[in-house]
């Protein structure tokens, strides 16, 4: 979770991923995988952002959650690296996760399995000048925050599937359900979680952000400089591995949370 260019920073932002309780006790590893990236686009500083979670039931999940992070990282910041790279439309993301499921489908061919076996959910958030494009395929969530506005957004909630605690794949056949959404107005503060954080950070019963829980995970960040914050990203991966998260979830957990520090 970094950055990959020599660049004057707008952001700051930290980020972890902590195995479940139930992984340890299994014996497996954490199937999150998650990235934060600044770049530069046409009109200034671009974040994205990205949080996949491989299903439990699928041999490979953790490889494809990894495919799915890496590569939205990827063709999101080669659209923005165009002189024309402005607009994100529905067309343009359905290449994207076209371009996905071709390398997670070149994977399974290689080891012989299924795409099925890398079943994972997608949450990404591109943020510019202008507001954030949310892409989101299953569970997990983007909360967001414009400037100036005390209120939380959640503009893709999390997506159940036909039965309990079942959702959605980005290697869903023959095309996953993606829901695309866009946020105008500048972005001040970004949070991208996976399902193990949900219970903690939205209310179900009213459908909105469990506005105290941000709050308090972006006090810290609130008084940092740009660019990652490697200690507060370590806080964070303490707090997620923590008896007051573990006692309430034991699902791997995965959160990114991005602040606007300088205007770009």
């Amino acid at each position: 979770m970094g950055n990959r260019r020599m660049m004057p920073y707008h952001w700051s932002w930290i980020g972890a991923c902590s195995i479940g309780t139930s992984h340890l006790r299994a014996g497996v590893g954490c199937d999150d995988a998650g990235a934060c990236v600044e770049t530069h686009g046409p009109r200034g500083s671009v974040l994205i952002a990205v949080v996949s979670d491989g299903a439990g039931s699928a041999a490979h999940g953790s490889i494809g959650a990894r495919i799915v992070v890496q590569n939205f990282c990827r063709r999101a910041s080669a659209h923005f690296a165009r002189p024309d790279g402005r607009t994100i439309s529905d067309e343009l993301v359905r290449e994207w996760l076209d371009d996905i499921r071709d390398r997670i489908g070149d994977r399974a061919e290689r080891v012989g399995a299924s795409r099925r076996d890398f079943a994972a959910t997608l949450v990404g958030c591109v943020v510019d000048s202008d507001g954030a494009t949310i892409v989101h395929v299953g569970d997990g969530a983007c909360v967001l925050r414009l400037a100036g506005v005390g209120v939380w957004e959640v503009p893709s909630w999390p997506t159940q599937g036909e039965y309990a605690a079942t959702t959605f794949f980005v290697t869903d056949d023959p095309e996953p359900r993606i829901t695309v959404r866009r946020v105008s107005g500048r972005i001040e503060e970004v949070a991208l979680l996976t399902d193990g954080v949900e219970r903690l950070a939205l209310d179900f019963a009213s459908s909105t952000a469990f506005a105290p829980f941000f709050e308090s995970m972006f006090r810290a960040l609130r008084k940092s400089s740009p660019g990652r914050q490697r200690r507060l990203s370590a806080d964070l991966r303490a707090f997620l591995d923590g008896s007051a998260v573990t006692e309430r979830t034991d699902d791997d957990k995965t959160l990114i949370l991005a602040r606007l520090a300088e205007g770009p």
